[in-house]
This record gives structure tokens, C-alpha cells and sequence, in this order.
């Protein structure tokens, strides 16, 4: 029997043989530098084999239209929403696909090690599409897996599946549409607004030549992103800060009874419980009332409420949980935390890195993993404090479970590992340690007090059980120790006061609130949504500056030309997006047919796309207030701008100059 073995990367691949061959594997060249084919001996569901074991370098064909209709010129744009369409092995892979044919051509049984996820299901369709070219009758099984490591390696190895098709023809269902919208919308925002502004065209490559128009694509994942970032934009900078005033009372600590003895340089603010009026007057009449007669205003202690309090440990790490807090706490890009995950995973460290599971099954053995941890330096001693010292709790249980991979956890030591490396491997690890462990407890006391008829409070925590923070600095739980206050005591303020402020602008989107704002709305996957926030930079529609994610005024213009239109549904929205990410989950449960959910979601995106062509002058109309001569002139042009998600408010030119000044004083600090 010949066994062909194929994983998705060059990594895994030589991972996968060195465990399965006891590393005793031959390596033989291929066309590809990059692709090596390990051959060894094995024994497979009884028998002996031999086996060979190659890689691809991801997915191994692609979608695209045929010849006549690739030229951006050569149809009508609506044309390719029903256009045919082929799908064939990528040219740059062509070399992987003739080692394939070869090695399948005497192989018994195809053996896929892709990714367990749903690009992984769909490359091993194409992977066995390749090989039945070469060996029809070739038996194709799969393995699953999570981690490369030995244990779960053999044991993928006894225990091969058949791959998902249902799975493989969402991603099928997915790209289809994805090149049909994306190629129709693309085209028409090219060339139209290419033809219309000179900003959007590139220069000849030679004296002679035709000016290019300037790519700007469109993605319906891509927009509904940009989407987020504009409007939060638009939102702050249309912002209008009032004036409020409240009423402040602050004690300086000791100030009656006993105190603890770190409290004495303290000093216990009282909050209003009316929080802030925007009334001057109003105010003032307020702090006038909790004076007597001779002009003091003292504080009566209603009651003291003491409780034990508690901080549950972090629920097990999804793929778009790591991606947010990394980009929030250690101050790195989506894309680049995925990259360093991904990097980790394939040598080993750490377990498959694209998981919605956050919940561990009672049988995982969590001890184990642990104990591999307990030499490293940073946190060994929390880790062996969990198995030795009575820390140990299992992990809370979230709420979904994918059914194909466990939550991300560290699988072996990562003490050696440096750079950035070395801080993704410490964050998973420590948050795995984290959710191992109890619940961290403290003791809460709330004061309330009356000045005449004025209620304040204040609070106070004494921590008594850190518990998880220990090994988790990236969370911090402060204790406060209030005075030993008693109900009936009266004090007198060192402060009492009034004082104003002014209410403050939303802050722009970080990358870490565009993560869990296309995660609430089903824009993308956990997979993806690293690359669609990519991709606005790389088009320039949105940049960052320091954490804050900003529109360029392309993207402004943009999506401001799509919301002008009367289409009865707002592109910029999730809504469209996300009801298609949903068809893609009744494929994978079998509900749906590929063919169906294809068939509606080309019908609904087609209606929209006409009544865009019918209205592409609004689209040219918004980008002629920031490009081309019109840009600089007082028109009576007005443009739909939305500031909510239910609203849009006309705005004249004057108007959008404004906002314009609003960008760059953004960008200047000038804001508040």
C-alpha cells in the first residue's frame, strides 16, 4: 500500500513525517525549493505502507472569469454577476500540482493534513480534485488535529475522517461571490471615478502611454469595516462638547476611627449620586441647599455595606480574543499577531491558532500542559503553585464550541523563544495559566452619605485573594481601603465644592474596537478579520496614528457616495455581509445547498448593484467635494452623511469643509 500525505504548509509537512517516520524519513527534491516530499515507511489501518509526505504553500487553485471576460473593459459590469466561472490550479502553483499527479499517480489512498478549519476542508477538496485527475479511484481521508505534537499526530494518524464537503462548498459559496461583487463593484469604482478625477489616475509607465486609473476596490466585508472607522470618525468629529457641573466632596484620610495604615496619605473622593447637571444655575441652587444656618456643610453616614467580592479568571483564548488583546495590551497589529500565531503553531508552541471554542471538554488534559510550563522563569512558579498548591480550578465555560479545535493554549515550553515570538507565546500561556485558576477575592464596602438632601458614595476594595492577576499582568484588580466609616457618624469635608467640566468627543476606533465590532456584527471570521482591517490600509481608505484608527478622505468620499444612494440598503452597514456569513453556516450544517445560497445572495447583491449604476452620479457627487475642481468651490451641492445608524443628515459643502478642517485637527491634537 502507498500512502500520499499532503499538508498545507512546508512546515507541518516536515513536522508531520518526522513524528510518523520516528524521524528515519528520506527527503527528495520537487520543482518547488520551497516543497520537499519525505518518504519513509509506515504502517496504516493494519498494513504496511509507504508513505510519502509533501506540502502546498496554502490554497492550490483559484476563481476567476474566463479569458474573454477578464479584460476590465470587456463586459458590462452587472455581466459578471452571472458571467461563467472556472476554477483552476493557480499558475504560481503549477509545479506543486505536477508533483501531486506524480505522487498520486501509485498512491492507494490520498491523505489530507490541512488546516481543521473551513479554508482547510476546502484546500483538501482541491488537493483530491488534483490528484483523481491522475488516480480516479484514489481513497481520500483526512486527519484531524489541533496541535503538531506526537501524541496527537498518532493518534490523527490511527483515526482518519472524511474530509467535510459541506464545509468545502461554503468556502466555494464564499469565493464565487466574493469575485462576482468584488470584480463588479471594483471595476465600476475604478473606472468610473478613474474617468471622472485625475486623482485617481496613475501615470503612464511611458511618454507615450495611457494614464491607468488608480485600483480602488471593494470588498463586502472591506466596506461594512471601513464603515465602522468612518462613521465613529464622523461622530466625533461632528461633536459639540457642553459644559456640565457637579457638586465634589473629598475627605482627606484618617478622618474618624480607626484607619488602615496604608490609607493615611489618602484621600476618599464622594461621588454624586446626580452625577452632573448642565445647568449653571441649577448647580449652584443644589450647593446652596447643603449649608446650615452657619454656613457649613457637614455629611451624615447613612450606612456601610460590606460583601465578599470576586474576579473570575478570563474565559479560555479565541482567535479574535488573542487578536484584541494583543493588539490592545502589547501593541500589535492584527495581522502581525496572526502571523506570529500561525509561526508558532507550526513549530509546535502553541496549539492551532483559529478557534471560536472557548470552552475546554472536561477530558482535555489541562494538568499535563501545565506541567509543561513549570521550568520557564516568568511564570514556572504560578504554574506549579496550580498543580501543587491547591490553585487549580477548571476553566469557566464560554459560550461556543466549533467542534474542531480546542481553545488556544500553549503546548510545550516556550522558555527559549525570544522577540515578538516571545511575547505572543507569554500571552497565551499566561492566560491559559490564568483560566486554570480560582476566582480572585476581595472584600467591598460602600459608604453612602447625605449632605442635607444631596446622596453621595464612595467604595472601597480590599483585596484579599489576588489569585489569576498573579500570572496575568495584562488585567489589574486595585484595591482601595476606605476609613472605618459607621452609619450615623458625621464628618465634615475637607473639600466641598463645585466644579465643571465638558463632555467629550468618542474616541476614534482602535483596532482592538474595529475587532469586536466586526466580530458582534458577523463581518468576516475569525480567520479573516485581521486581513480585511489590512486591506484599508493597503488601500488606503483608513491609516493608523498611534492607536486610533482614522478615515482617509477617500474612504470618507466613498463611503459617503454609497450612502447618498436611495438603494433601500446601506453598503457601508454589516447587514448584507453578515446575512451572507450566516448562508455560509447553513452549508456547513447542511440546511442550505451551495447552489442555492449562491443563487439568492447573486440575486440580492445584483438588485443593488443596478440601482448603484443608476445612481453612480451621487457617488461622483460625494468625491467631487474632496477631489478634482469642484473640491475648493461653494456649491449648492449637498451630500448624505451618516452620523447614527438609522439617520442621514443633508449637509451642504460648507458643511463638509468643515469636516475636512475636522480631519486634520484630529490629526493635530486640536480636538478634544
Amino acid at each position: 500500500m502507498k500512502v500520499l500525505c499532503v499538508a498545507e504548509k512546508p512546515s507541518i509537512s516536515k513536522a508531520v513525517s518526522r513524528i510518523l517516520s520516528n524521524d528515519s524519513a528520506q527527503t527528495r527534491p520537487t520543482d518547488n525549493k520551497y516543497i520537499k516530499n519525505y518518504c519513509f515507511r509506515s504502517r496504516f489501518q493494519g498494513q504496511d505502507c509507504e508513505v510519502v509526505m509533501t506540502a502546498l504553500l496554502g490554497h492550490l487553485m483559484e476563481m476567476d472569469f474566463p479569458d474573454h471576460y477578464r479584460g476590465w473593459r470587456s463586459c458590462a459590469f452587472q455581466d459578471l454577476f452571472d458571467a461563467p466561472i472556472r476554477k483552476a490550479v493557480r499558475a504560481d502553483m503549477d509545479a506543486l500540482a505536477r508533483n501531486l499527479r506524480s505522487e498520486a499517480r501509485h498512491a492507494d489512498v490520498l491523505f489530507i493534513w490541512t488546516d481543521c478549519d473551513r479554508e482547510g476542508e476546502n484546500i483538501g477538496w482541491e488537493v483530491a480534485e488534483v490528484c483523481r485527475t491522475a488516480r480516479p479511484a484514489i481513497q481520500v481521508r483526512r486527519a484531524r488535529f489541533s496541535v503538531v505534537q506526537a501524541p496527537e499526530v498518532l493518534r490523527a494518524w490511527a483515526q482518519p475522517v472524511d474530509l467535510d464537503l459541506r464545509q468545502a462548498m461554503a468556502v466555494e459559496a464564499r469565493q464565487e461571490l466574493d469575485l462576482r461583487v468584488g470584480a463588479a463593484f471594483t471595476r465600476f469604482q475604478t473606472l468610473h471615478l478613474g474617468a471622472a478625477f485625475a486623482e485617481f489616475q496613475e501615470a503612464p509607465q511611458h511618454a507615450h502611454g495611457r494614464a491607468k486609473s488608480k485600483l480602488l476596490s471593494y470588498g463586502s466585508c472591506q466596506f461594512p469595516t471601513l464603515g465602522f472607522v468612518v462613521y465613529r470618525y464622523l461622530e466625533a468629529s461632528r461633536f459639540v462638547s457642553e459644559t456640565f457641573w457637579k457638586i465634589e466632596m473629598r475627605l482627606k484620610s484618617p478622618a474618624i476611627g480607626e484607619t488602615a495604615s496604608d490609607t493615611s496619605d489618602q484621600t476618599v473622593s464622594f461621588a454624586w449620586q446626580k452625577g452632573h447637571v448642565f445647568d449653571d444655575a441649577v448647580a449652584q441652587a443644589l450647593y446652596a441647599r447643603c449649608f446650615d444656618a452657619r454656613g457649613q456643610a457637614s455629611a451624615r453616614i447613612i450606612r456601610v455595606n460590606s460583601r465578599p467580592t470576586t474576579r473570575r479568571p478570563p474565559l479560555p483564548l479565541t482567535t479574535v480574543e488573542m487578536q484584541r488583546a494583543c493588539s490592545t495590551k502589547l501593541r500589535l497589529a492584527s495581522d502581525r499577531v496572526m502571523t506570529l500565531a500561525e509561526a508558532l503553531y507550526n513549530q509546535g508552541f502553541i496549539s492551532y491558532p483559529r478557534t471560536e471554542t472557548d470552552e475546554f471538554e472536561p477530558t482535555f488534559p489541562l494538568r499535563d500542559l501545565i506541567g509543561q510550563q513549570t521550568s520557564d522563569p516568568a511564570f514556572g512558579p504560578y504554574a506549579h503553585f496550580l498543580l501543587e498548591d491547591g490553585g487549580f480550578q477548571f476553566p469557566r465555560r464560554g459560550q461556543h464550541n466549533d467542534k474542531a479545535h480546542p481553545p488556544i493554549h500553549p503546548v510545550k515550553s516556550g522558555h527559549a523563544l525570544q522577540g515578538d515570538e516571545r511575547r505572543i507565546f507569554e500571552f497565551v500561556t499566561r492566560r491559559f495559566l490564568a483560566c486554570c485558576s480560582k476566582a480572585a477575592m476581595g472584600q467591598e464596602t460602600t459608604v453612602e452619605a447625605h449632605v442635607r438632601d444631596e446622596v453621595f458614595t464612595a467604595s472601597g476594595t480590599m483585596i484579599l485573594d489576588p489569585a489569576w492577576y498573579r500570572v496575568y499582568p495584562y488585567e489589574r484588580w486595585t484595591g482601595r481601603l476606605l476609613p472605618t466609616f459607621r452609619p450615623g457618624d458625621v464628618i465634615v469635608p475637607d473639600v466641598f465644592t463645585i466644579a465643571t467640566g465638558k463632555t467629550t468627543a468618542p474616541r476614534l476606533l482602535t483596532e482592538a474596537d474595529l475587532i469586536s465590532l466586526m466580530d458582534k456584527s458577523g463581518i468576516g471570521t475569525d480567520a479573516t478579520i485581521h486581513e480585511h482591517i489590512k486591506k484599508l490600509f493597503e488601500r488606503q481608505y483608513a491609516a493608523k496614528e498611534g492607536a486610533a484608527i482614522t478615515p482617509t478622505t477617500l474612504g470618507i468620499a466613498l463611503i459617503a457616495g454609497y450612502d447618498a444612494m436611495a438603494i433601500g440598503v446601506n453598503l457601508a452597514r454589516p447587514n448584507l455581509r453578515a446575512a451572507m456569513e450566516r448562508t455560509m453556516v447553513d452549508i456547513c450544517s447542511g440546511a442550505k445547498q451551495r447552489e442555492q445560497v449562491v443563487r439568492d445572495a447573486v440575486r440580492s447583491y445584483r438588485d443593488v448593484f443596478l440601482q448603484v449604476l443608476n445612481q453612480r452620479v451621487k457617488l461622483e457627487e460625494a468625491c467631487s467635494l474632496y477631489f478634482g475642481h469642484g473640491a475648493a468651490k461653494e456649491t449648492e451641492r449637498t451630500m448624505l452623511t451618516p452620523f447614527s445608524i438609522n439617520t442621514s443628515i443633508s449637509i451642504s459643502i460648507s458643511i463638509i469643509i468643515g469636516i475636512i478642517i475636522g480631519i486634520n485637527a484630529f490629526r493635530c491634537g486640536c480636538l478634544p
